[in-house]
C-alpha cells in the first residue's frame, strides 16, 4: 500500500492546506501526527498557558479528524513510526524559521537512512519567504519597498478542504503527558474559531481598525494572531475576505509585516538570537538582576508596563502596542539585552511566532531592520495616557489600582491614596535611565 504520514507542525487546519492536499492526493492512506517538542523549544519549558494553547489547538484538529491524530512528544519518533507502519513518504509544510529549518533538516537525514522520503510543500504565508526581492534579486531590508512588491504578487486561490476518507487511524497511543490544565484563562483555538474570529473582525472591527488597533483599552485588533501562529487559518484565506478600504489596507499591511519579518529571518537565520545590526552587541548592558524579575512579573511600579506583563501571565497574550512599551522599558530603562525579553515572550505567548518575536524586539531595541532609532525611547507614563487614556486597561490587570478612577490609575504616585492597596513603587527613575541609555549609545559610537 502507498502509505504516508502527514506531519502537522504550525499548520493545524484542513482548509487552504497545500501540503495536506498533496499528501492525500498522492497516497492511498495518510496517517496524521503532530509533535510537541521542537528544536530550541521544549514543551515542558513552556508556561502552562502556552502549553494549553497548543493542547487546545491539537484537540480541535484531532476532533476535526475524528480522533485520528497522533500527538507525539518528539519529532525524533517519526522515522521509526514511519518504518514500522510501511510508510514510504512523510509530508510536511515548508518552514522558513531558523529552528524549523534545522529540525526538518535533521528529520530528513533520519528518514533517508531508513529509506523514507520527506516531501515539503506549501507554506503558512501568503507569499513564501525568499520570493519578494529587489529587481537585482537581493532581499529587501526595509519594510515599505518590501510591501509595495509583496502586495502586487499573485497569492493563488484558496484551496478547499481535501477528501479526508484516506486518513488512517491514529498510530500512537493516546498521549498522557499533555492533559489540559485547569487555568483561569480559556484558550480560544481551532480552525472553526479562527474563521469565526475573522468574520467577527470583518463585521465589527475592520472599519475603525487604523484608529482603534493601538488602543490597549479597546478590542480593536483582529485577535487572529493565535490562529496565524498555530496555522489554524492561512493568511491567504484572510486576505481573500478583506474588503477594499483605508482601514482594511492598514490591516493588510500588518499581515505583510508578519511576512516581512519571516523573510528577514529566512535571509538571516542567526537574527533569531543575534543582533541584526551587529554593532549593538558591543553596547554596555547590565546583567539580569532583581529589576528583570520585577519586569517579568509586572512589579516595576509603572502601570502600563505592569499591566502588559500581567496580561501576558494571565492570558498568554499582550496587546501589540503594549509589547513595544514593555520592550522599550526592558532595553532602555533597565539596560538589559532584548534576547532576555524575547525568551520570556517565547515561553508565555500563546501566539508566539519566532520571526515576529525576534524582529519585533529588535525593532524596539533599535538594532533590527526598519528599526526604531535607538534614541527613540518610549516614556511608559505618556504612553499610558496615549493608549489607555481612561486607565481601563491598567485597572483590568492591576487590582491594586482599581480604587483609582480615570487616568489617576496611570500615575498612582500623584494621588494621596495611590499606594493604599500596596502597588509597588517605581523601580527606576525614567528620566535618569533615559539619559543613561543615551549615554551608552554615545559610548557605542566611539567603539
Amino acid at each position: 500500500m502507498n502509505a504516508s504520514i502527514f506531519w502537522f507542525r504550525k499548520d493545524l487546519r484542513l482548509a487552504d492546506h497545500q501540503a495536506l492536499t498533496l499528501a492525500l492526493e498522492s497516497s492511498e492512506k495518510v496517517y496524521c501526527v503532530a509533535t510537541a517538542d521542537q528544536i530550541g523549544s521544549k514543551f515542558e519549558e513552556l508556561s502552562d498557558i502556552r502549553k494549553n494553547s497548543l493542547r487546545s489547538s491539537w484537540n480541535h484538529l484531532s476532533n476535526s479528524l475524528d480522533g485520528r491524530l497522533s500527538i507525539l512528544k518528539s519529532p525524533a519518533e517519526i522515522p521509526d513510526l514511519a518504518l514500522n507502519n510501511g510508510v514510504q513518504r512523510v509530508y510536511v509544510s515548508k518552514v522558513f524559521d531558523t529552528n524549523g529549518m534545522a529540525e526538518l533538516g535533521a528529520i530528513t537525514k533520519d528518514l533517508k537512512a531508513k529509506g523514507i522520503e520527506l516531501v515539503a510543500s506549501g507554506s503558512n504565508y501568503a507569499i513564501e519567504p525568499g520570493t519578494v526581492t529587489k529587481p537585482d534579486g537581493t532581499p529587501y531590508r526595509v519594510y515599505t519597498p518590501f510591501y509595495k512588491s509583496w502586495v502586487q504578487l499573485d497569492r493563488g486561490g484558496v484551496i478547499a478542504v481535501p477528501d479526508l476518507t484516506k486518513i488512517g487511524q491514529a498510530l500512537a497511543t493516546e498521549a498522557t503527558w499533555y492533559p489540559a490544565l485547569e487555568l483561569g484563562s480559556a484558550i480560544r483555538a481551532g480552525e472553526v474559531a479562527a474563521l469565526e474570529t475573522l468574520e467577527h473582525f470583518l463585521a465589527n472591527r475592520v472599519e475603525n481598525y487604523s484608529e482603534n488597533r493601538n488602543r490597549a483599552d479597546l478590542g480593536g485588533t483582529s485577535h487572529l494572531s493565535h490562529a496565524l501562529s498555530h496555522g489554524e487559518i492561512h493568511p491567504r484565506t484572510i486576505l481573500e475576505r478583506v474588503p477594499v478600504g483605508a482601514d482594511a489596507e492598514v490591516f493588510v499591511k500588518e499581515i505583510a509585516w508578519r511576512e516581512f519579518y519571516a523573510d528577514v529571518l529566512y535571509q538571516k537565520p542567526d537574527s533569531l538570537t543575534e543582533y541584526l545590526d551587529p554593532k549593538f552587541a558591543k553596547m554596555r548592558y547590565d546583567e539580569p538582576n532583581e529589576k528583570f524579575e520585577a519586569w517579568k512579573f509586572g512589579q516595576t511600579g509603572f502601570p502600563m508596563v505592569d499591566a502588559g506583563m500581567r496580561q501576558l501571565l494571565t492570558t498568554g497574550w499582550m496587546h501589540n502596542r503594549v509589547r513595544m512599551i514593555v520592550a522599550s522599558f526592558l532595553v532602555k530603562d533597565l539596560h538589559l539585552e532584548w534576547q532576555l525579553g524575547a525568551e520570556w515572550f517565547e515561553q508565555h505567548l500563546s501566539d508566539f511566532d519566532p520571526a515576529s518575536n525576534a524582529h519585533g524586539w529588535q525593532w524596539t531595541a533599535g538594532c533590527g531592520t526598519d528599526a526604531s532609532p535607538y534614541y527613540r525611547i518610549f516614556n511608559p507614563i505618556t504612553q499610558g495616557y496615549k493608549f489607555d487614556p481612561d486607565g481601563n486597561y491598567v485597572r483590568k490587570f492591576i487590582p491594586e489600582l482599581r480604587h483609582l478612577s480615570g487616568s489617576a490609575a496611570l500615575e498612582p504616585w500623584e494621588h494621596e491614596h495611590g499606594y493604599s492597596l500596596h502597588y509597588p513603587k517605581r523601580i527606576v527613575d525614567h528620566a535618569v535611565e533615559r539619559n543613561e541609555s543615551l549615554a551608552r549609545l554615545e559610548e557605542l559610537k566611539t567603539l
